[in-house]
């Protein structure tokens, strides 16, 4: 009887012995696997596959969007232009902005995005209020639509104690009625010059 369980036993372990020797290939097999297949390069498989690729690095990407000539002012095509740097001398409602709100230093400016955002700013050192504006555009028309104009307004009680509140409508409006005020201004003057 002992020798019969004994035998049992023997022949489990072999069964066993033979499962893991399996599971070992298997894994062995999709380890090897996933290795060859990252190893491709991912341009051979995304023009296989159809895929398109990104760049993954953004300010490369950035600049290869500025060649093409991508934004929200232009269509995306590269039509004979020198990109969205050209927009220095032709968007007249993106040069009034930066004309109407230079008293403020500028945190980021965006032509592609359609963006500027201004920094900080309070009219004394002694101030404890500074307001930040942020102007969204949305065509390069000259009109009310073609922009948004939000501000927001730092209140600081104590020393790095300050707290951020959404800033005045009327005040939004009177900035974007002199961003569209020196549009106007700026239009008017090349058609003269024109003639």
């Amino acid at each position: 009887m002992q020798h019969v369980k004994n035998q049992q036993n023997m022949i489990k372990i072999k069964n066993l012995t033979r499962i893991k020797k399996i599971n070992c290939y298997i894994i062995s097999f999709f380890c090897l696997f996933f290795v060859i297949t990252s190893c491709s390069s991912n341009q051979d498989e995304s023009k296989v596959l159809g895929k398109k690729t990104y760049e993954p690095n953004l300010k490369k990407r950035m600049a290869k969007q500025a060649e093409e000539g991508g934004g929200i002012f232009s269509s995306g095509k590269n039509t004979n232009r020198s990109g969205t740097f050209e927009f220095a001398t032709s968007n007249v409602l993106w040069r009034a902005t930066l004309k109407a709100i230079d008293f403020i230093p500028l945190q980021s400016a965006n032509y592609s995005g359609g963006l500027i955002i201004t920094d900080w700013y309070s009219s004394s050192l002694k101030s404890k209020e500074s307001i930040k504006l942020e102007i969204r555009f949305f065509s390069n028309e000259l009109s009310s639509t073609s922009l948004d104009v939000k501000s927001y307004k730092k209140i600081c009680n104590e020393v790095n104690k300050c707290f951020v509140q959404k800033g005045n409508r009327e005040f939004d409006f009177e900035i974007k009625n002199n961003i569209l005020n020196e549009a106007r201004k700026i239009s008017l003057k090349e058609l003269k010059q024109k003639k």
